[in-house]
């Protein structure tokens, strides 16, 4: 009976979690977008939204250069500009593509490189509203010291409060989730067995 108690509490644990998590999600789109800072970066993701999102940001000055990471190897500099909004010239002396991410955790340290490289300390971060909480963790594990900004894409499947009764947006706010979770807990013992304060899970914060 004590480990079927236990069982339900850590499953009833779990799940206000996840309803925690999926309103977090849900209040991370901007209403305004955010301060400048010296570079943009756009996580690639299943749309164009995100790329698009961070061109217009450079677009209005908000960076003095935008990195797209984890763009396909097979995709072509010209193909990938024809698909996003924007001039030419901003495009050609702005961009720059990172191809060397195959998932969060590459995006993570590609941006870390890039941003030594410019010598850059504050970022705007682009990506999916649910997809962002998670980004940021691997980031501020790959770059303790970058001050970042998230900037949100918004996924309208899952503005709707009863995002639960869909399997299509279950499943991704829920998958979602695990993943954010097993991020945490790594950085968790990593930082334990480092004896290194714990990684606060700031990204929570709305984008200015």
């Amino acid at each position: 009976m004590k480990l079927l108690a236990a069982i339900a509490i850590v499953a009833l644990m779990w799940l206000v979690g996840l309803f925690a998590f999926a309103q977090r999600v849900r209040d991370l789109t901007p209403a305004v977008e955010p301060e400048r800072a010296q570079g943009i970066v756009a996580l690639t993701g299943p749309s164009a939204e995100r790329v698009n999102a961070a061109v217009r940001l450079l677009e209005n000055g908000k960076g003095q250069r935008l990195l797209i990471s984890g763009v396909n190897r097979e995709v072509r500099r010209q193909e990938l500009r024809e698909l996003t909004p924007g001039s030419n010239r901003l495009f050609n002396c702005c961009v720059d593509l990172g191809f060397e991410a195959e998932d969060t955790s590459g995006n993570a340290a590609e941006i870390a490189a890039w941003a030594q490289a410019k010598g850059y300390r504050r970022l705007i971060v682009v990506t999916s509203d649910y997809h962002m909480p998670r980004s940021l963790l691997e980031i501020r594990s790959a770059a303790p010291g970058l001050e970042l900004t998230p900037y949100a894409v918004s996924t309208p499947s899952l503005d709707n409060s009863r995002w639960w009764r869909a399997a299509v947006t279950a499943r991704r706010m829920t998958l979602e989730y695990v993943k954010y979770l097993a991020v945490l807990g790594r950085e968790g013992v990593r930082r334990l067995t480092h004896s290194e304060p714990a990684l606060e899970p700031e990204e929570a914060a709305p984008a200015q």
